[in-house]
């Protein structure tokens, strides 16, 4: 047997910073402007803030950890050192530091130091030579590499990083932030200078891949200019005419100007189902508002004239009926314009299979002086819309699965026909010019020597063809940033005076009336805007360092062998990357096959292998769905386990957004808990769970739909080759030892900070697997292994079983099942009886009411303003916690924290009942309730301050608890 290699505990495996992680991760979600995620869309991207902390976690040591065999260190100097290193990790997640050297190195240095020590520990080991060389940290892999927010944030921290993925446009997208910058460091641009631009002549600093940005600039206003001295008379300006301004004085100030069209509104038609209007196409319209800005309020007016109609524009507050345009309820359900007639979805979708949904325009948004301007459509405009004709269009058909793709369900089931004509031309026009301006980039590149023309990009070259090529890569992910906001799925926002484009969610929905930019606007859709701002993530990316993005199955790649891993799965079935992939896939084929042949040599994005969990991919079999989805996620984790670096756990993120609610089991989810099974069944241990928040505030709106934690990032350990297997009876015996200590460290906040109560059933997890996982099985009474899903239902049983006094176990029961309603006396009294109380009992303790044989508790909102817990003689934990509530919401953090300071023998007993209630609502639905509770835990550490300057009045440490 080979000696053991030393492994040195890892600071995520003991400790973070959370508060300070989900708070940068969240401010993050607001940033915009050279942000990496305005590099090209993808779903469900990680916070840079929480890669970052998390990556460095993971290869920092411990302080506690023992250097050498017997020997621990201080526990007050590690906790020191811990508080140092979270000073590091709070500094690394602002957003402002991305970039700040001083703050970057001081984390590299961290990172090599925990190296060298491990290398030490390790040096006499036979595998030292091959694992552990102190001048050469690890190189970082990521197998499911999606957005590149992982790889890119461990290129920022100085390791080689390496992104891996199925999906060609994720593939894409991280060459183009990982591998092309650091190979064109410090080039300086070769276009020609984009005439009157300030920053091109200012900005000489050429150093990291700012030299590329500027080309990315320069090739993207040629390509602009040619596109339209080619197509831009299908993009008319509008005149403000005389006949305008006589129907609308407002335009006066604007007679005989020529206004730039911003977007061109449009409304889909079908054939009015009333057949004495059968030969008219009527508008589906779900609203008929332009604008709800205060003081520029504008809506479309339909005017009926006999068999037809025309649509006008006014001004001022729309009537009521114009929000909801001719639509009424829910879906396809409309009314004809002409004769009132309901039109039945059944109608819309036959018209739509039949391709006989049409599109009439509804309104033009023009810019004015003093911003928009919505002016009524003309027969022009329409027309030159209508005529315009596209000489090639995307090919190929998306899935038809209604609940991520509805436009199917309309006859809308090829890519081609999400665009209309003119945004065919506009887009294939663009695409074209993209080889147009490599071939002008290569030339100057070449005229320039630029360092000879050596092979292209997909061979590794880094001459005057490559460097064209990466420009053109850039290039091409503007043209399909541009199809996301160019296709006829783009909403128009009232509120906001703009388009909003297609993919504001993980879906391609059905629109009915919808926005078309105008490509020369200089706004949204305009490919100068597109580019500039892609160039604007260029100039702050890393480009430093070696790294590679590849096209890998996870199941099968090798590029894990002796790396840190730190990876972002597929949920289940909760996002189609594949599938929603292809919108963008057809564009950036058709722009860089050239380029990278292999990438796109086939049709569409690769989907047989992609690891999701889609009945519609399996027969429409949920079972046979499932079954793929654990086989093929055990074998990819399962290559993580036997490849990865011994010395560095692997952390796994998962988002838990979709949860069921099971009596008494806590919380659980089909695809989480087959999630944890594919990671258990690979071989690993799962060393703990660090519940993640992206969403600003508490994430309370969302709570009766079960939306917790946005993610939870895992920290896994490959387990012994050796493990033991257990009892159920040993396995509840360690959980009994271990849980209750985890959990009030977490409720308490130990060495991290306090877990908030919408986290704790995900944090609780951590421990708890930690025990179930280090086990080759744990076997029930019938000798079969226990499944996740009972070892999670036992391991939740600890956020229900914390031991409070009679009566507010009483109170516990009867808010369980039913909350605040009035229930019988006859079973209050029964169940008084078996908690160890009495009604009359709780009627004096003043957290109950009763009378006429019925009995309900009292509201915080209902609990006495004047109460005195040193007068009162019954105070139970439960009447403790209702007042503390009370005080907050009345009188604010410091008017509870001096009732804490008169009650401070109760304080963890009432946030032990917060934490239990707050469990309890959530899992009820109760959100209301739940507010409270989670409102006090957030609160505490202002509660607790306000309570140390009241100072400890009186004690309640004789009263009994």
């Amino acid at each position: 047997m080979s000696a053991p290699i030393k492994t040195p505990k890892k600071l995520i495996e003991v400790a973070l910073p959370l508060d300070a992680i989900n708070v940068a991760a969240a401010r993050e979600k607001s940033i915009r402007h050279g942000h990496p995620s305005t590099l090209h869309l993808w779903w469900a991207r990680r916070p840079l803030a929480a890669a970052r902390a998390v990556i460095f976690a993971q290869m920092v040591n411990d302080p506690g950890y023992e250097r050498h065999l017997g020997r621990g260190v201080n526990k007050e100097k590690a906790a020191i050192e811990r508080e140092r290193l979270f000073k590091i990790i709070e500094d690394l997640v602002q957003w402002e530091n991305t970039n700040n050297e001083e703050v970057l190195a001081r984390a590299r240095a961290e990172i090599w130091k925990s190296w060298r020590e491990t290398c030490a520990l390790n040096k006499g080991h036979p595998q030292a030579a091959e694992l552990f060389n102190p001048d050469t940290l690890p190189a970082f892999h990521d197998p499911f590499a999606g957005g590149g927010a992982l790889p890119l944030e461990a290129q920022r921290l100085g390791l080689e990083s390496y992104a891996s993925d199925l999906n060609p446009v994720a593939v894409t997208i991280n060459k183009a932030m990982i591998e092309i910058p650091p190979r064109f460091a410090g080039r300086a641009p070769v276009g020609p200078r984009i005439p009157g631009d300030k920053q091109g002549k200012l900005a000489e600093d050429w150093s990291g891949a700012k030299g590329l940005a500027e080309d990315v600039r320069r090739y993207g206003a040629w390509m602009r200019a040619e596109a339209e001295k080619r197509i831009g008379h299908l993009y008319p300006k509008i005149e403000v005419t005389a006949e305008m301004v006589a129907e609308r004085p407002d335009l006066k100030p604007l007679l005989g100007q020529k206004l730039t069209v911003i977007a061109w509104l449009w409304a889909r038609t079908v054939k009015s189902p009333n057949p004495a209007f059968s030969h008219a196409e009527v508008p589906l319209a779900s609203t008929f508002v332009l604008s709800t800005k205060a003081g520029k309020e504008a809506y479309v007016e339909p005017v009926v004239e006999g068999d037809s109609y025309r649509f006008t524009v006014k001004v001022g507050m729309p009537p009521e009926g114009a929000k909801n345009g001719t639509k009424f309820g829910r879906g396809a359900n409309f009314g004809c314009l002409l004769s009132g007639m309901p039109i039945d979805p059944k109608h819309i979708k036959a018209e739509g299979m039949a391709g006989k949904i049409g599109q009439r325009l509804m309104a033009i948004v023009a810019e004015g002086v003093r911003g928009r301007v919505y002016l009524a459509p003309t027969s022009e405009h329409e027309n030159m819309a209508l005529e315009a004709q596209p000489d090639w269009k995307p090919h190929g058909t998306f899935v038809e699965d209604a609940r991520a793709f509805t436009p199917h369900l309309y006859g809308l089931n090829e890519w081609s026909r999400l665009f209309t004509n003119r945004q065919l031309v506009g887009l294939t026009t663009l695409s074209g010019l993209v080889e147009e301006a490599v071939a002008a980039c290569r030339h100057e590149a070449a005229r320039d020597g630029s360092a000879g023309d050596l092979a292209g990009l997909e061979n590794g070259g880094n001459g005057a063809t490559a460097y064209a090529e990466a420009v053109g890569v850039y290039l091409a992910l503007g043209v399909s940033k541009i199809a996301d906001s160019g296709n006829a799925l783009v909403s128009w926002k009232a509120s906001m005076d703009q388009p909003i484009h297609l993919f504001t969610r993980q879906a391609i929905p059905m629109v009915w009336d919808f926005a078309e930019p105008n490509i020369f606007s200089g706004a949204m859709g305009d490919p100068m805007v597109t580019l500039k701002n892609i160039a604007r993530v260029l100039d702050v990316l890393p480009a430093k360092g070696a790294a590679q993005a590849l096209q890998q199955d996870s199941q099968s790649q090798s590029i894990s062998a002796g790396k840190v891993i730190s990876t972002d799965p597929p949920y289940y079935d909760n996002v189609p990357y594949a599938d929603l992939s292809d919108f963008f896939y057809v564009w950036l084929r058709r722009s860089l096959r050239s380029v990278f042949k292999d990438l796109y040599a086939t049709l569409a994005v690769p989907k047989t292998d992609e690891l999701v969990a889609f009945a519609y991919r399996h027969d429409g079999s949920k079972i046979q769905a499932e079954s793929f989805f654990l086989r093929g996620m055990t074998q990819a984790m399962h290559r993580l386990a036997e490849q990865s670096h011994p010395t560095y756990p692997v952390t796994i993120y998962y988002a838990f957004k979709q949860s069921d609610s099971d009596a008494g089991a806590g919380t659980s989810s089909t695809g989480w808990e087959t999630f944890l099974e594919a990671v258990i069944r690979a071989g690993f241990v799962i060393a703990g769970t660090w519940p993640m928040r992206t969403e600003l505030g508490n994430r309370m709106r969302g709570l009766s739909a079960n939306a917790l934690a946005s993610s939870i990032v895992l920290v896994c350990r490959k387990r012994e080759a050796d493990a033991p297997t257990v009892s159920r009876r040993e396995f509840i015996r360690e959980l009994n030892a271990v849980l209750p200590e985890a959990l009030m460290d977490m409720t308490r906040g130990g060495i991290n900070s306090p877990v908030a109560p919408v986290d704790l059933s995900q944090a609780i997890i951590g421990p708890g697997m930690a025990i179930f996982s280090q086990y080759a099985a744990v076997l029930e009474a019938d000798g079969k292994p226990m499944s996740v899903r009972t070892a999670l239902q036992l391991i939740n049983r600890f956020l229900a079983e914390d031991d409070f006094d009679h009566d507010t176990q009483f109170c516990l029961h009867w808010f369980e099942g039913q909350g605040w309603a009035t229930g019988k006396y006859g079973e209050a009294d029964v169940l008084a009886r078996a908690k160890g109380t009495s009604v009359t009992g709780l009627t004096e303790a003043g957290v109950v009411e009763s009378g006429k044989g019925d009995l309900r508790l009292l509201k915080w909102a209902e609990m006495p303003r004047d109460w005195n817990p040193e007068t009162d003689t019954r105070v139970p934990v439960w009447e403790a916690l209702h007042q503390m509530i009370r005080a907050l919401n009345q009188d604010g953090e410091t008017a509870a924290g001096a009732l804490l300071a008169r009650m401070p023998a109760r304080a963890e007993p009432i946030r032990a009942l917060a934490y239990r209630l707050y469990t309890l609502c959530e899992r009820k639905g109760w959100a209301e309730d739940a507010r409270a509770y989670n409102e006090l835990i957030t609160a505490w550490s202002g509660v607790e301050r306000g309570a140390s300057e009241a100072g400890h009045v009186g004690s309640q440490g004789s009263l009994d608890i």
